[in-house]
C-alpha cells in the first residue's frame, strides 16, 4: 500500500460573496487523508461540512489553498479533467440519495458505468455484484419509489462504488434515515472501506457514527481541528 497521503489539503479556504457581507465557509484548512482510512468530519448544520467535501472532491474551486489527490493539484486541472477524475476516482453519496426516479435500482447503479462507456454486459454484472454487496440482490428491478429510505441509500452507495473509486465522500448519508437504519448504513460503509480497499470521508452531525471511524475531525464555523484518532482500528 502507498504510504503517502491519498489526499492533502493546505491552507484550504472558501469565501462566498454576499449582498451584505462575505461568508467564509471554510477557513485555512490543513489535512492529510491516508489510504484505507475511514474519516468522520463532525459539525453542526452550517459548520461548512458540505463546502469542505465539495472542495475535496473537486465539485467546487477554493478561494485559497490547494487540494492534491495522488500528487495532482486540483487547481491545475481543467473542468473536463476534473470531470474525468470525479467519474473514475471519486464516489459521492448525498443525504438526499440522488437517485433517478424513472430508473430501476440496477439502472441507477449503471449510470456512472455508462458515463465511462463500460460495455453493457460488464455494466449489468458490476451492478448485480454491487447490489448483492449492499444487501439488495433481489431489488434490482425496483424503482426508488418502491424502495425504503435505507434501501435507496444502499443503492446510492452501490452507485458510488460502481467505477471502483479510490475516495468516497459522503455528505450526511444518514440524515434522512431513522437512527436504526442510519446505524446500519454507516456500518455498511465502514465494512466496504475495509473490504473494497477504499478511503472514506463522511460528514455528519450524528454522534452515533463516530464509533466506526479511524479518525474524527471537528469542524466549527469553517475551522477544522484534529479530533480523536483510533490507531487500533488502522
Amino acid at each position: 500500500m502507498n504510504d503517502g497521503p491519498l489526499l492533502e489539503a493546505v491552507g484550504l479556504g472558501k469565501t462566498y460573496t454576499g449582498a451584505a457581507e462575505d461568508v467564509e465557509a471554510v477557513k485555512d484548512v490543513d489535512l492529510r487523508v491516508y489510504h484505507g482510512s475511514f474519516i468522520v468530519v463532525r459539525g453542526r448544520s452550517g459548520s461548512g461540512k458540505t463546502t469542505l467535501l465539495n472542495l475535496l472532491g473537486g465539485l467546487d474551486r477554493p478561494t485559497t489553498g490547494s487540494v492534491v489527490i495522488e500528487g495532482r493539484d486540483l487547481a491545475e486541472l481543467s473542468e473536463s479533467e476534473l470531470a474525468v477524475m470525479r467519474r473514475s476516482e471519486i464516489g459521492f453519496i448525498f443525504q438526499g440519495f440522488g437517485l433517478i426516479p424513472i430508473l430501476t435500482a440496477t439502472e441507477n447503479v449503471e449510470v456512472p458505468l455508462r458515463l465511462v462507456k463500460t460495455p453493457a454486459a460488464e455494466r449489468r454484472e458490476r451492478s448485480r455484484i454491487l447490489l448483492e454487496l449492499v444487501g439488495l440482490g433481489d431489488r434490482g428491478p425496483h424503482r426508488p419509489s418502491e424502495l425504503s429510505g435505507g434501501e435507496q441509500q444502499r443503492v446510492a452507495i452501490a452507485r458510488a462504488l460502481a467505477n471502483r473509486p479510490q475516495l468516497l465522500l459522503a455528505d450526511e448519508p444518514t440524515g434522512q434515515l431513522d437512527s436504526r437504519t442510519g446505524e446500519g448504513i454507516i456500518r455498511l460503509l465502514s465494512a466496504l472501506v475495509r473490504s473494497e480497499g477504499i478511503t472514506a470521508i463522511v460528514a455528519t452531525h450524528d454522534p452515533a457514527q463516530l464509533a466506526v471511524a479511524d479518525e474524527v475531525w471537528e469542524l466549527n464555523d469553517g475551522v477544522l481541528t484534529a479530533g480523536t484518532t483510533f490507531a487500533a482500528r488502522r
